[in-house]
């Protein structure tokens, strides 16, 4: 390798700089896709420039920005866009496990979506975690970028930690096919415990998770006039808490997702009590 290197006139250092970097820059234009995605579910006809300056990415010029909206396109309306879900940079697709399935417990699924949340102009990001059966909220982080350390990653720990560390073998990871869901990382992550990755194609099969975003956003933090990105962490936190330990959920008959949760411990616990009880 070393004589390879040579050939090229680059050494083995400057080689490997550049792969990080390019692997870098593909992991940012996805990135990009997936916000400008976002941006046209409000905005279907809003044009490439205007998307820019309300973005003002910092790692990515003007030109260069139209220039993603073409290969991907969304010069055209969203109705017609093919937004690509595969391509040679390293994007990967997995099957919707969720089609069809029957929720039963929880811990069987979990689901995730990153949403976007504009103060004064400038863009935050907020990624939820929730199990598909209670709905309850395991999962959340607010960052100032996309990156999957800042979004995905934080999360699905926190998820973890909300469970004790102590997870069922197998339970389906659902999300859309941003690139936060398989990067190198993430997929690393959900390898060690066990997860099934599941992806959708389009936004109707993740409802779940993105339900939430909507409840979480337009339900409170938008009634508290958040302006700074503190306020927002803050606003979150205390969003989560009351989506999960007050808010009575119809689908729940009417309980919130943690009594939900509760309930069924109980039930499981007493349901085992009496398989262990002595045949007379």
């Amino acid at each position: 390798m070393n004589r390879l290197y040579d050939c090229v006139g680059y050494s083995k250092q400057a080689i490997h700089q550049y792969i990080n970097r390019s692997k870098r820059y593909k992991e940012e234009v996805h990135h990009i896709v997936e916000l400008i995605r976002q941006i046209r579910k409000d905005h279907p006809t809003m044009c490439c420039r205007t998307m820019y300056y309300k973005i003002n990415p910092s790692y990515v010029g003007r030109d260069r920005f139209e220039s993603i909206c073409r290969s991907f396109g969304f010069t055209a309306k969203q109705s017609k866009a093919k937004y690509k879900t595969t391509d040679s940079s390293g994007v990967v697709r997995f099957d919707n496990l969720l089609n069809e399935l029957e929720l039963r417990k929880i811990d069987q699924a979990w689901s995730s979506d990153i949403t976007y949340y504009e103060i004064n102009g400038s863009y935050y990001y907020i990624t939820f975690i929730l199990d598909c059966y209670s709905r309850r909220i395991l999962g959340y982080i607010v960052s100032n970028r996309l990156l999957t350390k800042q979004t995905t990653l934080p999360a699905i720990r926190m998820a973890v930690k909300t469970r004790n560390n102590k997870l069922p073998a197998g339970i389906i990871f659902h999300s859309d096919g941003g690139g936060q869901y398989y990067a190198d990382e993430f997929l690393e992550f959900t390898k060690q415990y066990k997860f099934k990755n599941s992806m959708c194609k389009h936004a109707y099969e993740n409802g779940k998770a993105e339900r939430v975003n909507g409840v979480i956003k337009n339900n409170y933090l938008k009634h508290w006039n958040i302006k700074s990105l503190s306020e927002l962490v803050k606003g979150v936190d205390r969003a989560v808490n009351l989506y999960n330990n007050d808010k009575p959920h119809s689908s729940l008959k009417r309980m919130t997702p943690v009594e939900f949760e509760n309930k069924l411990t109980i039930l499981n616990a007493k349901k085992l009590d009496l398989k262990k009880q002595p045949v007379i």
